[in-house]
């Protein structure tokens, strides 16, 4: 794989829905006429509400509003800004985001813009499904984590005390523009927790991604341009392609939850604390479930146990956490599994892999099994 990729690059998502992803350094800027007229192409109507969040709206809600302007001269534009973090993806929050589009006077050709992480583009994309029965919604993802998973694929929701986006719905946006030079506001922890997704893509699909990005660690963590964009092009490849063939996660789509069934647990069991403590954001407690997923294919036989550590330390070495959180009790985080959206009438369902680069579906897993790998705290 060259380190060397255009300075933008485009991947289409096909299906009912298409839209393309549009990834590179400078998408945000007005004075570009290829970024007013990409903007210009899918703002449908007179209304738009930029959705962020409380740290993003500070550093780039002033870039996105003149570029909508500059798109759209006319566009009757209004900004919601939300408090920042996991735990304010709410049916509260959900409820005030759809009061500023009735503030606004939104009809159905409006637009909703997500101006940040997987928490603005989770609400914002659901209040877009649900104002009017369907508005348009555009990604604008600020952490490399929603550039290359949550902004992609048109899965919204917010969450609930018993779980992760226990409530949502599938809508895709009209495009996903990912201006990779926002990365370089984003806190060095942040863009580790992106990191996990990105690695997630190489478990589970591409045994040689997994090596590249070995590879060019230092240059990802440097926050390099060419490198950034190689791996989030790579990633929303790997993602369109399973979105396009699988648009509402009812077979090939749930191998992107490899790591999210500890994942989400852990979260969950943490009060969705994420960054602002030391309870792990999505991204580390994907890392660790990653971890642990590959343990539980170990102890049932499906993986050799090299192939976990191979990928324990890829993970260590981009400094990401690897075990589980002390205080953490395993009966605890089996029962949140249970609610977990990939549990049926058969039991526990999880993601798990022969060896990098090949994943499956494991249906009516063992409590008892899964208890032994948290209990082992890989």
């Amino acid at each position: 794989m060259s380190l060397h990729p255009p300075a933008q690059r485009t991947v289409e998502v096909a299906g009912d829905a298409p839209y393309a992803i549009s990834i590179g350094p400078g998408l945000l800027d007005a004075a570009r006429a290829d970024n007013v007229q990409r903007l210009a192409q899918v703002l449908r109507g007179r209304h738009a509400l930029l959705v962020s969040d409380s740290h993003v709206a500070p550093l780039h809600a002033q870039r996105a509003i003149a570029l909508l302007h500059a798109a759209r001269p006319q566009l009757a534009l209004s900004t919601w800004v939300m408090p920042a973090g996991e735990q304010e993806k709410t049916l509260a929050r959900f409820g005030e985001c759809l009061d500023a589009l009735a503030a606004l006077g939104a009809t159905r050709d409006a637009t909703v813009v997500a101006l940040g992480g997987g928490v603005v583009g989770d609400l914002a994309g659901f209040a877009a499904a649900c104002w009017m029965r369907g508005i348009d919604c555009v990604q604008l993802p600020t952490t490399l984590l929603a550039m290359v998973d949550s902004s992609v694929g048109g899965k919204t929701a917010v969450d609930l005390p018993q779980g992760k986006n226990l409530v949502g719905a599938f809508h895709p946006p009209r495009a996903v523009i990912a201006d990779t030079s926002v990365l370089r506001t984003l806190p060095e922890r942040e863009l580790r927790a992106g990191l996990a997704e990105v690695v997630k893509y190489g478990a589970v699909f591409d045994a040689q991604f997994l090596a590249w990005l070995d590879a060019h660690a230092d240059a990802l963590l440097a926050r390099d341009d060419h490198a950034l964009t190689e791996a989030i092009a790579r990633s929303c490849e790997f993602k369109a392609d399973v979105v396009a063939r699988d648009p509402y996660e009812r077979g090939h789509r749930a191998l992107l939850n490899f790591g999210h069934t500890f994942g989400h647990a852990i979260e969950a069991e943490q009060g969705y604390a994420g960054s602002g403590s030391d309870a792990l954001n999505h991204g580390e407690a994907v890392a660790v479930g990653m971890v642990l997923a590959a343990r539980l294919s170990t102890l049932l036989g499906l993986a050799p146990a090299e192939a976990g550590d191979r990928l324990q330390a890829l993970l260590q070495r981009l400094g990401l956490p690897t075990g589980l959180p002390p205080g953490l009790d395993p009966g605890a985080l089996v029962a949140r599994m249970r609610l977990d959206k990939k549990a049926d009438a058969h039991g526990l369902r999880f993601v798990l892999w022969d060896r990098a680069g090949s994943a499956r579906v494991v249906a009516g897993v063992a409590e008892d099994a899964v208890r032994a790998v948290l209990e082992a705290r890989a």
